[in-house]
Parts: C-alpha cells; structure tokens; sequence
C-alpha cells in the first residue's frame, strides 16, 4: 500500500527542467499529507512567475495518480522564503546562475560589415531549431546595435531577476532571449560604452543570465573584430562560428578578415551563409541576382569552409521582423541550411589557449 515514503520517492523523480534536479532535493516539497486517497503538498518556487511550474506540477499529478490508492492530487504553490533560497544557491554571488546552466552547443554568428543581414540570420537560425524541438536561447552580443527584441518580441518585455540570476525573456514559440535593449528603460536610448563596458555586459550576459538547459544558445556578434567578437571568443565556449556575407565582393574581402580572426583564437568554422543572395520574382519565379552574381561559393572554396546556403531578399522578412512576428516566417530555406549545420556540429566546444582561461561561464556538457 501507498504511504509516505512511496509517494517521496515518486515525487523525488521530478525534477526542475531548469535547475536539473529534483524537486524534492531543491527543498520545493511541503507540508506533504496523504488523506483519504488524495495527496497533498505545498510545491515552494522559486519564484512564482517560473515559466515551466505547469508543466512540473502535471509531472507530479502523474507520477502520483500512478501509485496505489491514490485518487486525487492537490498541489498548492508559494515563492521560497529567502532562507529556503540561500539554501539551494547559497549567498547571492556574481555569476551563480553558472552553476545551474546547461548549455550543449554554442554557434556564435559574425560578420565582417554591417548590413548584411547577420542578425536577422542568428535569429532565423533560432527559430528553426526551435521548430525543430529543440531548446533554444538567443544572446544579443551587439551591445550598441541590439535589434533581436524588436524581431521575436511583439510586446515589450522586462527581464526579471530571482536567486539564480537574471531571467532571459521568452519569445512566443519558447525562445529565451537576452539583449541590452531589454534592460534599457527607452529601447531608442543609445549606449555609449567603450570596450572594456561592452565586454563586461557580454561576460555577464554569458555567466550571470539564467540560461537553465539550452540545447542551442546562438550568439548574434556585432560587426567586425572589435572588443565585443574578442570577448565572446575568448569568453564563452564556442562550438563554431557561421560566417555570413552577401554577394558584394566588399562583403566577400571582409568576412576574411572575420574567418582570420576566428582561425587565430582556434574557434572552428562551421560554415558561410550568403544572405540577400538574390530575389524570385512573384510571378515567373526566376531568381534575380540583385546585388550581383553570387560569390559565396569562391569564397568559401577560397576559407576550405563548407557553403551552407544562399538566403533570398524577402520582403516578409522585415514586415515581420519590424512587428516582432518574425517566428512566424516560413524559413523554408534556412530548413536545409540548419540540417547542414548540425551534421557537422563539433560535440566538444573549443575554448582558445592563446588568450588564457576563460572566466567562470555555465556548465558545458561536451
């Protein structure tokens, strides 16, 4: 028969998709009863605006109507007083939410020269991935240039902080998101930072933000090499860079220098995406080469990288992007380019020794 223990041990066995334990371990379960069939229990939060407390309260209406004898569950919910907090983090510290991320794969998008599409990209390749069932977060690493929250976020959204650290805001189809514009009181406020500021808001966005279990966090850089691109790679455990130019040769000698740079601080390229590469006309369906013949294919021969794809000129793109519905783009053709990129995704992520160790950063599982 059901009694205590057996319905601890069932409870023990769901765990807090975020933090990766049980809910039991974290100290969440409560005032634990089992009366006439029905099990009841206060389930402590962390915070009670926790995104995922549905679906662990399903698990544990499952896992316990499952047993023996019981009939009914009655969950109520409460935030963690800040003693049961300090409990599961310990003193509130720079970087503590390291300690909880889980974070598989890190592709970090670039390009040598503004215009070319590069965020727009980062954020397509975001969004398909998370089409495809994958968890997916999205740092907005272009601290004085940050367009990601126009693009995902039809509302305005305020990040919000809890014990573990600085949540990232959610997109509509489960994107977690983080960039400086969330944190700005006017979205139109310039930030006017120089380097050493802008790396340091890179670094904490890496290590102080919340990022749970990701199995994808994209990273859309600034333009060029500057002291934003430096940091990231230096920083963050990378699993490679994607390159992206369009087909002017300005663009081609650029993304060179970009393919340099990665090259010298060892961070693997995984591929080149030629954005804008041409528009089809919406009548006969002949492609037009806007900009001029593609040269992505020499280029790319020319950095022995793999081409990954060519991106059309779509008009829906910016309609939806300017709206923050650009989730709602078909991406037909970033399907190939994403089935591509993960067949030759490196397991291991690659951390350059040429600059030192980096600092404390999430967990990575390689």
């Amino acid at each position: 028969m059901t009694d205590i223990d057996a319905i601890r041990d069932a409870l023990g066995q769901v765990m807090d998709p975020e933090l990766n334990r049980s809910i039991v371990d974290l100290g969440m379960v409560h005032d634990l009863r089992f009366e006439d069939g029905t099990v009841s229990f206060t389930f402590a939060l962390t915070t009670l605006a926790c995104p995922l407390k549905a679906q662990m309260q399903q698990d544990a209406r499952e896992r316990l109507l499952a047993l023996d004898g019981v009939s009914d569950v009655a969950i109520n919910l409460r935030e963690m007083t800040a003693e049961e907090k300090e409990r599961i983090v310990g003193r509130r510290r720079e970087g503590v939410a390291a300690r909880f991320n889980r974070v598989q794969h890190v592709i970090a998008v670039l390009s040598g020269k503004g215009g070319v599409g590069k965020s727009s990209v980062a954020a397509l390749l975001a969004i398909v991935l998370r089409r495809h069932g994958h968890q997916v977060g999205l740092l907005d690493a272009d601290i004085t240039g940050p367009s990601i929250p126009r693009m995902l976020l039809r509302e305005p959204k305020r990040p919000v902080s809890n014990p573990m650290g600085i949540m990232p805001v959610w997109s509509p189809s489960g994107i977690k998101v983080m960039s400086i514009n969330l944190l700005l009181e006017d979205p139109n406020q310039a930030v006017i930072w120089r380097g050493p500021l802008i790396s340091r808001a890179i670094t904490q966005f890496w290590g102080d933000v919340f990022w749970g279990n990701l199995d994808y966090l994209i990273v859309d850089l600034p333009p060029g090499t500057s002291d934003a691109s430096l940091t990231v790679m230096q920083a963050i455990p990378l699993n490679g860079v994607v390159l992206v130019t369009t087909p002017q040769g300005l663009a081609g000698m650029v993304v060179r220098k970009a393919s340099s740079m990665a090259s010298r601080l060892d961070v693997p390229i995984l591929g080149l995406i030629e954005n804008m590469s041409y528009a089809e006309c919406p009548d006969c369906g002949k492609r037009i080469e806007v900009f001029g013949p593609s040269n992505a294919a020499e280029v790319a021969n020319t950095l022995t990288i793999p081409m990954l794809g060519r991106m059309p000129i779509d008009p829906q793109i910016s309609l939806l992007a300017d709206s923050g519905r650009l989730e709602e783009y078909g991406a037909k053709e970033f399907e190939s380019v994403v089935e591509r990129l993960l067949a030759i995704m490196p397991e291991k992520a690659t951390v350059p020794k040429m600059w030192g160790r980096p600092p404390e950063g999430p967990d990575r599982q390689s």
